[in-house]
């Protein structure tokens, strides 16, 4: 089944698309475990691509982290152009659809694990979709989220979640890998006249 149709997604590169647990900003340079693709990624932006849909990523991060943590979206996507004003202010996103010739706001989604990322899509009158177990909020390496037992995980992904929604996002999913039935879901949202 198609993804349904948005004008763009914007992304959060660390601790959404890549760096489980966003903890290259702690780090001088990125290691390898930083630079790979959080779960579900790769299928997530294969539908993505394949479908058409337009993307891109947004990060903070200096250049010289950001670059190596980039190159395994680099097929997918482009990079948002960095902004003068910082997060949460909407200029990220906003430049970012603008790099995307994007002509309508509208319908337009903003992924992401950073709260302050995912304000700025707020402010900016994006959508916005919170991950729980993958962002700076659980803040844990692969290796450290799998050496937890199933009740601490669920102890971290549920603080994370009622964080986001505190936070006022629309939606709030664990990693990539739940990303299609998320979209359906704000594309049903939208199609009853709901608006961010």
């Amino acid at each position: 089944m198609p993804l349904p149709t948005f004008p763009a997604l914007l992304f959060g590169l660390s601790g959404c698309l890549v760096d489980f647990g966003a903890q290259a900003a702690t780090s001088d340079t990125p290691d390898d475990e930083h630079a790979q693709l959080t779960p579900g990624a790769q299928n997530a932006l294969k539908a993505l691509r394949d479908q058409g849909m337009p993307c891109a990523w947004i990060d903070e991060l200096p250049e010289a982290l950001s670059t190596p943590l980039a190159a395994p979206v680099n097929d997918w996507m482009i990079a948002a152009p960095r902004p003068t004003a910082g997060w949460p202010q909407p200029d990220a996103c906003w430049m970012a659809l603008m790099a995307l010739n994007v002509s309508q706001l509208e319908g337009c989604v903003l992924i992401s694990g950073d709260p302050r990322l995912l304000q700025s899509g707020l402010n900016a009158g994006l959508w916005t979709i919170g991950l729980a177990s993958c962002g700076p909020l659980c803040g844990l390496s692969p290796s450290q989220w799998q050496a937890l037992n199933n009740a601490e995980r669920e102890q971290r992904r549920a603080q994370a979640t009622l964080k986001l929604y505190s936070l006022g996002v629309h939606s709030v999913i664990d990693h990539l890998g739940e990303l299609e039935s998320c979209l359906a879901d704000i594309a049903l949202r939208r199609s009853k006249g709901e608006k961010p």
